[in-house]
């Protein structure tokens, strides 16, 4: 059985940081730059570039947006709340189903008592 937050661990976040990644590049900033940005190693972005890692889950429009946002803003020197939007994203991922498995969705029953 897999868990949900292994989902969102192994399978979400990945991809999350995958997307900021190649967005951030996209813009010109260079890998080194952006493994800095996002607290990651060099080696990680450049994986998550090749799509040799993070690449498991296309993301809607609304997300996609969110996630260019965020990438606009660090090239931009402005991201203070990068924790709080991640969390934000995978929000929107859980209420709409979208890249996460049944497992991961928000109206789970999440009492353990």
């Amino acid at each position: 059985m897999k868990l949900p937050c292994q989902t969102i661990v192994w399978d979400v976040l990945p991809a999350i940081r995958a997307a900021i990644a190649e967005e951030l590049v996209k813009l010109g900033v260079s890998q080194q730059e952006t493994a800095r940005l996002l607290d990651m190693a060099p080696s990680a972005i450049s994986q998550y570039i090749s799509k040799k890692r993070g690449y498991r889950i296309e993301f809607e429009d609304d997300v996609k947006i969110a996630i260019r946002s965020i990438a606009q803003d660090l090239s931009n020197g402005k991201g203070q709340d990068l924790s709080q939007r991640i969390c934000g994203i995978c929000t929107m991922l859980r209420e709409s189903g979208s890249g996460c498995n049944y497992q991961c969705k928000s109206d789970q029953n999440t009492d353990i008592l």
